[in-house]
């Protein structure tokens, strides 16, 4: 009986649905550098140049696996891709399981969960994958009846013969039908002909999570498995110059103590690693530990030294002549600052990482964002071929970015390389709020000017802040680096064309405290200040704001947007003693405008009464998915924009936990309302574009109820 109950219904059906597949498909990438690629079947593997890019598998019974390929942080991948392939396979997703394969770039491509890129990259190569299935499936029936092939059809898992009505399944002909080539070319539905794709589906992996029966990186468990926590210097660049670890090695459970690095953008973070044979074991030996610090070298900065410096280096930019002669030629103009925080992910599931380090080979389990390049770091930094190191991707509890870091999977494979035995490292909250790296905080200088038919006849957006990718914490790093290269993150790009006179552009401020990109890179920060910007501008032009945006925003495709959202929104029924923002962007292929409603709150301050959100991601997959993201962004933008930042004491991130760094609660929460366009358009990103029209528009409301910009965030709702 106990051998009966370590069978889990999972293992199961994972088990007796692999045995005796018998047709497995997918993509070829061809060499050379092509972009495009070749469906091939599991017969031709042999022969392939490159190896088979596995997506489908089909066993004798019928059932169909399908691989998502990409990172689940709650995004909604693990239903969307397999729904994909699922339309042009003919079978329902109560046909389906779903499975997670490890990172390989020569089967599956590039995996990096970023710009919100898994449907819109990827939805073509996923139709025709499902398609070329099913017309195999459909030529071996035609085969076993000696019919012509366009006289039979698939349709839930069978293959039908239109005159006599015959049917066969899946699983009866899949061995058959392994031993054909797939077809060179396939056609695709007609967007009216699906039946699953448009459609809102559950989520396949909702049963999962809420019986708890998902793993997460902190579920995996290995024989013999240590655990690791790592005491990391607060200063980030400090290095260990001492520690006494006596008493951690008096502490139960204890095995070891050792330095340990994570690499940071090029540079190693130094820490002292505590592994004991439990958790809890592992972080009480911690709180014994006597580390001295070499923190020389660098600045220690606070926050208000920050600022100060991303403020002078605003005017370190050279002037422009021609916009300062376009400005002066406005009817109107101004300028003004705008400043946004530094921010932590504080993802819901701590940094984690399990790692078992062998002597030619790596193998780590967990939340991993980007599995492609953490599989290229590991196998430079420990010098073992990348072939042979696996990255198993597990379920996320959120990412925004910060798991698709290197550091955490190289500071587990290192312990895990010097123990010699697997390991789970973990992060307490504290930990992972504290180590960075963070979004950069930024100031914005914004000047302008309208003409007198109210239009932006010239903007200058200029900005100060960290830059965020590689080389940012060189010594040799030359001082001025690009923030943005000449436009303004999320800015729609209608702008371009109907703004006259337009200039962007970014300075680099000097830091040692590591940055990085965070949900919705850029855009996240930028468009605060833009839709801000562009808000006060249609007050200088004393012009209805949606209007304003309306003149300026002339596609058709914006145009059908904001007639829509104001429409949704009952923008022309706005009345007194209420306040109504709008702003609107376009970044990750998609178009979002949103409104937000407020109203003076009982006792003191304002309050949030509504946000409606119209979004334009052309093409889609499952709209649950898109409101439920949409809604998700924009409480993280609540959180944001009024309740939380990082900040800096001589060089050190103060807030450690959600007792200072405060996330919404959901009584705060306000209502929101989602709107999907419906066009033919490709398909644009959906996890990241929801964010960054948020505070904007929220700020925009707050001036329209009482007369009060917010041109700094965070800022506290109550004392407004």
């Amino acid at each position: 009986m106990a051998e009966h109950r370590r069978l889990s219904r999972r293992t199961f059906l994972r088990n007796t649905g692999m045995s005796g597949v018998a047709l497995t498909i997918g993509l070829c990438w061809p060499a050379l550098g092509r972009n495009g690629s070749k469906i091939i079947s599991a017969s031709e593997v042999a022969h392939a140049v490159t190896e088979l890019m596995y997506w489908i598998s089909i066993d004798s019974t019928g059932r169909v696996t399908i691989c998502n390929h990409r990172s689940e942080m709650g995004q909604g991948t693990w239903q969307a891709i397999p729904q994909i392939i699922a339309e042009e396979l003919e079978v329902s997703m109560d046909q389906v399981s779903v499975r997670s394969p490890a990172a390989d770039p020569k089967k599956y491509g590039p995996q990096p969960q970023e710009g919100s890129f898994s449907i819109r990259g990827w939805y073509q190569q996923l139709l025709r994958v499902g398609a070329s299935a099913r017309e195999m499936l459909i030529q071996a029936a035609a085969q076993q009846w000696k019919v012509e092939v366009k006289a039979c059809y698939a349709e839930n898992g069978q293959v039908i013969h239109r005159a006599t009505g015959r049917a066969l399944g899946y699983g009866q002909l899949v061995k058959a039908a392994s031993q054909l080539t797939p077809p060179a070319d396939v056609t695709l539905k007609a967007r009216k002909d699906y039946k699953i794709i448009g459609k809102p589906l559950h989520r396949n992996d909702t049963l999962l999570k809420t019986n708890g029966s998902a793993i997460f990186g902190m579920d995996k468990k290995l024989p013999g498995m240590l655990y690791a926590v790592v005491e990391r210097n607060p200063r980030f660049r400090g290095k260990v110059k001492s520690f006494n670890d006596t008493a951690v090695r008096a502490v139960h459970g204890v095995t070891h103590v050792l330095k340990v690095k994570r690499d940071v953008f090029g540079l190693l973070f130094e820490g002292v690693a505590v592994v004991a044979n439990s958790s809890w074991a592992a972080m009480q030996g911690r709180k014994m530990l006597k580390v001295e610090w070499d923190d020389e070298g660098f600045e220690h900065l606070d926050s208000e030294q920050l600022y100060t410096r991303m403020r002078e280096d605003l005017y370190k930019l050279p002037p422009s002549a021609a916009f300062d002669i376009a400005l002066k030629e406005t009817s109107a103009g101004f300028e003004a600052i705008y400043e946004a925080p530094y921010q932590s992910h504080s993802c819901m599931e701590p940094v984690n990482c399990t790692a078992d380090v062998k002597e030619n080979s790596i193998t780590i389990w967990g939340p991993i964002q980007e599995a492609n390049w953490i599989q290229a770091s590991l196998s430079e930094h420990l010098h073992i071929p990348v072939e042979n190191v696996h990255v198993h991707m597990t379920f996320l509890g959120g990412g925004f970015g910060r798991k698709a870091f290197t550091d955490y999977p190289l500071e587990a494979a290192l312990i895990s390389k010097e123990i010699k035995a697997p390991v789970q490292l973990l992060c307490t909250r504290e930990d992972d709020m504290t180590m960075g790296p963070f979004r950069a905080g930024a100031v914005y200088r914004c000047r302008g000017g309208v003409t007198m038919d109210k239009k932006i006849g010239a903007l200058q957006i200029v900005s100060a802040s960290q830059y965020i990718g590689p080389g940012q914490l060189q010594d040799s790093t030359p001082e001025a680096l690009p923030v943005n290269g000449g436009n303004s993150a999320g800015l729609a790009e209608d702008y371009y064309k109907t703004i006259p006179h337009y200039s962007f552009g970014g300075i680099s401020t000097r830091s040692p405290i590591p940055t990085m990109w965070w949900r919705a890179p850029g855009a996240n920060v930028d468009l605060f200040a833009s839709e801000s910007f562009i808000d006060e501008l249609a007050h200088l032009a004393q012009e209805d704001p949606l209007v304003f945006r309306k003149r300026h925003l002339n596609s058709a495709r914006y145009q059908a947007m904001i007639d829509q959202l104001a429409a949704f929104s009952k923008w022309n029924t706005r009345e007194r003693n209420a306040g109504w923002g709008v702003a609107i962007t376009e970044c990750f292929g998609s178009r979002v405008g949103q409104v937000v409603k407020v109203s003076y709150a009982k006792d003191k301050g304002v309050k949030i009464d509504k946000v409606f959100a119209v979004i334009d991601c052309g093409w889609y997959v499952n709209p649950d998915i898109i409101r439920a993201q949409v809604e998700g962004s924009i409480v993280m933008g609540l959180g944001a924009a009024v309740h939380h930042a990082t900040h800096f004491k001589v060089g050190k991130a103060v807030e450690k936990n959600f007792n200072t760094y405060p996330m919404p609660r959901i009584y705060e929460v306000p209502a929101i309302a989602v709107h999907i366009m419906e066009n033919n358009e490709n398909p644009g990103g959906v996890g990241e574009p929801g964010l960054p029209a948020f505070a904007p528009a929220l700020c925009n409301a707050i001036f329209d109820l009482t007369g009060k910009r917010i041109r700094k965030l965070p800022f506290a709702l109550e004392e407004v």
